[in-house]
């Protein structure tokens, strides 16, 4: 259960002001954004030393960039804005946000490093806490993994998207949180379970086809894994992560009614067992957003109703019955 950083490998095209960079790095980030805009995945990967095709695989590499593209969307333009020998950072506009992109070449002209990281611009909406009334996204009572305000009960609480976030999973009468030895992931309660929507809102981003991890094992490339993001009629973004893979049962630009299914709880991305990770953010671009406090309308919290609750770690949570 990981942090939902990106540590994305990507790059871009050919418009540049200010600052002069390397002919040589300027076509490999051409050809690089050439071939992501048109999911030629065989020919990003041709580009990546050998030590990075190691670290990422044709497969991980086509299912990373297909998933960035959903995303994201087509590279539009960029431009440089630090320039050292061998490696450029990028201001790149994305068809759905701005980020910032750091790339570096070996001496063999072969990709060697990608560093993402939020391009910050000028002013986003404020968001302190969730003005729409929000149920709990699952049926049946789910423990808070991590969740609170200070790091010691949510490792989420010094990340900027994900200051409010919930890690939730199942916890059987056995105390763990998996039938027998917990080596697949369908030995886990919260596997296959109904993440549904706690409000009435719309699909605005959908990641599907990440595979689901081995138990234990995790996803750094695509660390959300199958994903989706929805957006209230007051402007909340709300961001379900680690779906199973091909579960999303829902469509970008569908309108969706509270209690509605969006896909079922797995194991993708930067995921080291089947769980939720749930949390509000300002806006729909996960990586330059500012996550808010979630506060749910009625719920049960250890067997006792509490209202326009923000629940913490160990708590057991459950939706009211109906």
């Amino acid at each position: 259960m990981r942090k939902l950083l990106l540590l994305l490998l990507i790059i871009v095209s050919h418009h540049i002001n200010g600052q002069t960079v390397d002919p040589r790095l300027e076509s490999v980030v051409g050809r690089l954004q050439q071939y992501y805009n048109h999911d030629a995945h065989d020919s990003i990967f041709l580009l990546l030393s050998p030590s990075m095709q190691q670290h990422l695989p044709q497969r991980q590499n086509r299912d990373f960039f297909s998933g960035l593209k959903s995303d994201a969307g087509k590279i539009m333009k960029r431009e440089a804005i630090d320039v050292q020998p061998h490696e450029v950072t990028y201001k790149t506009t994305f068809q759905k946000g701005i980020f910032a992109f750091h790339i570096s070449l070996d001496e063999n002209d072969k990709i060697n490093g990608f560093v993402f990281k939020p391009y910050l611009a000028d002013s986003f909406p404020t968001l302190e806490r969730n003005m729409t009334a929000f149920d709990l996204p699952f049926e049946g009572a789910w423990t808070v993994v991590w969740g609170g305000d200070t790091p010691e009960q949510n490792y989420h609480a010094d990340n900027q998207a994900q200051k409010g976030a919930f890690d939730f999973l199942i916890v059987g009468e056995n105390g763990k949180s998996y039938r027998s030895n917990g080596r697949s992931n369908e030995d886990y309660y919260a596997f296959g379970q109904d993440i549904t929507a706690p409000c009435d809102a719309e699909v605005v981003m959908v990641v599907d086809g990440i595979k689901d991890n081995v138990p234990g094992e995790m996803n750094p490339i695509y660390i959300p894994g199958n994903t989706v993001v929805l957006r209230t009629a007051a402007g909340e973004h709300l961001v379900f992560a680690h779906l199973k893979q091909n579960s999303v049962a829902v469509k970008q630009g569908q309108k969706v009614r509270q209690g509605q299914v969006l896909g079922l709880c797995g194991n993708s991305g930067n995921s080291s067992e089947p769980h939720l990770h749930f949390h509000l953010q300002n806006i729909e671009e996960i990586y330059k957003a500012t996550g808010a406090k979630v506060y749910f309308e009625k719920i049960l919290v250890d067997g006792k109703l509490e209202e326009d609750y923000s629940p913490s770690k160990g708590q057991v949570v459950e939706p009211l019955a109906d």
